[in-house]
């Protein structure tokens, strides 16, 4: 890749972490102020853990994307309540996932119904994130990912794409998407440089249930992550810098899935940065 098509690329870039004890310290102690934070939202812990350290890293001069899954919210009320904490935070930047809660909590079932509620309370955030399928989705079928990104990009300001590791599929869909009228634009999710020890470590720290249900959906996820010379965000972003990095792509930048290892991942973007002379 470029040092051009490097620095494209990690302009934009989005860091995702979870909502644990340590979090708030790691990303004061690592992360720059000009780097967007975004918090992770489970169905085990509920809504409050991501809105507190939400608003705790926004006060801390940090821009906070938090993940509101649709099946988490029990009702109309708590949509409004959840509406007024983060928008008292500061907060104008949402990611609207449908969830893995099942059942649902209240009436959403998926993400579209709760973003046609959010323009029907006014449309309360300036951008709304929804979500991209690289690589098939264990439940939905292809044709409907990319279906549900077409019936919802009138209320999304962009879309981020799930974990991908293969660069062809990650190019075809792209191509794709574009193909079918979806101009909104992409932040393409990729692992940062995870250490497996570390990755088996978070998985435990997320709760037996949890980690359960995530490696059932994601097995080849984690078995590509934890392999040793499995994987390299390095490769994966050489080998796919032609299709990101292609202006009809309107690629706006990186979402680095960090599991965490927020140090290991802000050393690997400056290093990085460090190679393209940025």
């Amino acid at each position: 890749m470029s040092r051009e098509a490097f620095r494209a690329l990690l302009d934009g870039v989005r860091y995702e972490v979870l909502p644990a004890k340590a979090t708030e310290d790691k990303v004061l102690t690592h992360v720059p102020r000009d780097i967007t934070v975004t918090v992770t939202a489970s169905p085990v812990k509920g809504l409050e853990p991501t809105l507190d350290l939400t608003a705790r890293l926004a006060a801390h001069g940090y821009r906070v994307v938090p993940h509101v899954p649709a099946r988490l919210v029990r009702d109309d009320a708590h949509l409004k309540d959840v509406v007024d904490r983060l928008r008292g935070a500061g907060v104008d930047d949402v990611f609207v996932p449908a969830g893995d809660a099942d059942p649902p909590a209240g009436p959403y079932d998926g993400a579209l119904p709760m973003l046609r509620r959010l323009g029907e309370l006014g449309s309360p955030f300036a951008q709304l994130g929804i979500t991209g399928y690289p690589e098939s989705h264990p439940l939905i079928h292809d044709d409907l990912t990319v279906q549900a990104m077409w019936d919802k990009r009138t209320h999304a300001t962009y879309i981020v794409s799930n974990l991908c590791f293969d660069p062809r599929l990650l190019g075809d869909w792209v191509g794709r998407v574009r193909r079918r009228g979806v101009t909104l634009p992409l932040r393409v999710g990729v692992a940062g440089p995870v250490q497996r020890a570390k990755l088996l470590s978070v998985a435990a720290k997320i709760g037996v249930g949890e980690s359960t249900r995530f490696l059932t959906k994601h097995t080849s996820w984690f078995l590509r992550l934890a392999a040793p010379g499995g994987y390299s965000p390095d490769r994966l972003l050489a080998r796919s810098a032609g299709a990101l990095t292609a202006p009809p792509a309107g690629v706006a930048g990186l979402h680095v899935f960090t599991f965490n290892q927020i140090a290991e991942t802000e050393r690997w973007r400056r290093a990085l940065l460090d190679r393209s002379g940025g």
